[in-house]
């Protein structure tokens, strides 16, 4: 194999699902390619609930799998809050305002629930949201408009959400595969959640989501509290 001067060669190793029917390549690659995983411990996990009901209620951890749920009577998170009920991880002490970071988990949503935000950027210049991705009977949407993949429910499926803070960009893959890609609402104060968080219309009585295999990763080398 020759190639002309001054240009790299780079070799990407992916897996590819070939369709003969229908003539079409799905290929699987690592979104994670480049970025240093970030180590979390239980202090990341902050668990938000409705306020008046106990921890156990809504949100159980056991053998690796984190399983939220609520109902659409529920109160929001706090007393002084107006939002929609939510049991969410809130990734507590990883907020960001500029690089490149990315969410991976493995997500679960049962049949039945339905407008449900289960993975979400919050903060932006513009808004309180950098982007939401919810379920809608089965289908996962970009906040209740544009259709991100299809068939969810009742499956374990693997979520990398990449966000680009100084190209003003994200990315959704799931099962290694690229989804969607849309523009930010402009900088902020922004982290990472997933859990459910009920949409303002269109929802199901009961929503639930679960989770394992939750990471955090940052393009580039972590900077540590003292380091240089």
């Amino acid at each position: 194999m020759s190639s002309s001067k001054g240009n790299a060669i780079f070799l990407i190793v992916f897996s590819c699902l070939y369709i003969s029917n229908n003539l079409y390549l799905v290929c699987s690659i690592d979104p994670t390619t480049g970025f240093t995983n970030i180590p979390l411990t239980e202090a990341n996990f902050e668990i938000q609930r409705p306020y008046d009901v106990p921890l156990e209620e809504r949100y159980s951890y056991e053998n690796g799998t984190r399983r939220l749920w609520v109902y659409a009577d529920d109160k929001p998170h706090d007393p002084n809050s107006h939002t929609q009920p939510r049991t969410e991880v809130r990734i507590q002490g990883l907020d960001y305002s500029s690089g490149v970071w990315q969410f991976e988990g493995y997500g679960f949503v049962p049949n039945g629930t339905s407008g449900a935000t289960i993975v979400q950027i919050h903060g932006a210049s513009h808004g309180a949201t950098t982007i939401i991705l919810r379920i809608y009977d089965g289908d996962m949407r970009y906040y209740s408009s544009e259709l991100v993949d299809t068939g969810l429910y009742d499956r374990w499926f693997r979520v990398n959400l990449i966000h680009d803070v100084d190209g003003g960009k994200v990315t959704v893959f799931i099962d290694g595969v690229q989804k969607f890609e849309t523009h930010d609402q402009g900088p902020g104060d922004l982290y990472f959640k997933c859990g459910v968080y009920a949409a303002p219309k269109n929802i199901s009585y009961y929503m639930e989501s679960r989770w394992r295999d939750i990471k955090i990763y940052k393009k580039g080398r972590m900077i540590y509290p003292g380091e240089k």
